[in-house]
């Protein structure tokens, strides 16, 4: 499977359909002199291109929109703009981004836009109430917007164990609460004001809870092969919704079924196994709309030859079975 853009590097690809276009919002990889280690400072990205085509079956040709924003242009912002995601409500087009503030921490930030393609003008400030990383959009059908966040280890969302907002400095870098009968820590949701800039909920964001579907409990902590680290992406299909996210350091995408955005959800199983690199970060689009075909966006590192903090941007073809399992090929009719 070929990339889809190979003059530059890009990964964590959120795919959205607008105006009949699939457009996609990666973060930018770049060359950089840092090395590997579990903060993922070897990832130090500095803006936004925004991508579109008009096909995916056959792959199409794919514009690159040019920078949409940078670092420089975020106040708040000291470095690392990490996965981005957009939506669009009420005519204009939002697009939802990770990074650190002068203090370190991640904080997520959103910039307004008129077109799917940008430029986008940023808030002065991050969103109140948020933190970690991996921003993912969703826009129900009864038009209430919510958006995911989270990511464990370098995503600091270990840090937020004594509640909303409370960061515990001693819990950064790679570590996450594990032993016999620790639950594992979940991503975050809160729903967007109409306005999409703010939190509507008085209580801020709660966590999303994944069960084990052989006991109906949350999932443990050592489940590594199962349970969230980050990457979370939602979609809707037949009345579910389907929550999808990476595990990390088992290098699993995986996803969870649920009656409502806030969960809580059942482990389905996985989507995609380990791809060359470390990390795994996704989200699932149909194109066209209303035709129940569903696409795969992801990354890997084949393009720059293992180097990992150089990722590529792929797309590929997923199908649901009879039950709304996902499934690695189309099944054949009635079975």
């Amino acid at each position: 499977m070929a990339p889809l853009i190979t003059h530059m590097y890009t990964a964590d690809p959120s795919a959205h359909v607008f105006n009949g276009r699939v457009y996609i919002y990666p973060s930018h990889d770049r060359e950089t002199d840092i090395q590997f280690n579990d903060n993922g400072d070897q990832y130090d990205m500095a803006d936004y291109h925004v991508f579109s085509t008009p096909s995916l079956d056959p792959q199409g040709p794919v514009t690159d929109h040019g920078v949409v924003l940078k670092t420089e242009d975020v106040p708040w912002v000291s470095k690392q703009l990490w996965a981005p995601d957009a939506a669009c409500k009420n005519g204009k087009y939002y697009l939802y981004f990770p990074a650190r503030d002068k203090q370190g921490i991640f904080r997520i930030g959103v910039a307004v836009g008129d077109k799917p393609e940008g430029p986008f003008t940023p808030q002065p400030e991050p969103i109140k109430g948020s933190y970690s990383i991996d921003p993912a959009t969703f826009v129900d059908d009864d038009g209430e917007a919510y958006l995911y966040f989270g990511g464990l280890w370098g995503g600091q969302l270990q840090c937020y164990q004594k509640g909303n907002n409370v960061f515990d400095a001693e819990w950064q870098g790679p570590k996450e609460p594990t032993g016999k009968g620790v639950k594992s820590l979940g991503a975050r949701v809160g729903r967007l004001t109409q306005n999409m800039l703010e939190f509507a909920d008085e209580q801020g964001v709660r966590e999303v809870t994944i069960l084990a579907p052989e006991t109906g409990e949350p999932l443990d902590a050592d489940d590594h092969e199962r349970r969230f680290f980050e990457a979370a992406w939602m979609h809707k299909r037949n009345g579910k919704y389907y929550f999808s996210y990476s595990t990390g350091d088992t290098h699993f995408l995986c996803y969870a079924v649920g009656d409502s955005p806030y969960g809580p959800f059942t482990y389905g199983g996985r989507i995609l196994e380990p791809v060359l690199g470390w990390t795994t970060h996704h989200s699932i689009v149909e194109f066209p709309e209303k035709s129940d075909r569903w696409w795969l966006f992801h990354h890997d590192c084949e393009l720059s030859k293992g180097v990992d903090h150089l990722r590529s941007v792929k797309v590929k073809e997923i199908f649901f079975d009879e039950e709304g399992k996902i499934c690695g090929e189309k099944q054949p009719a009635g079975k």
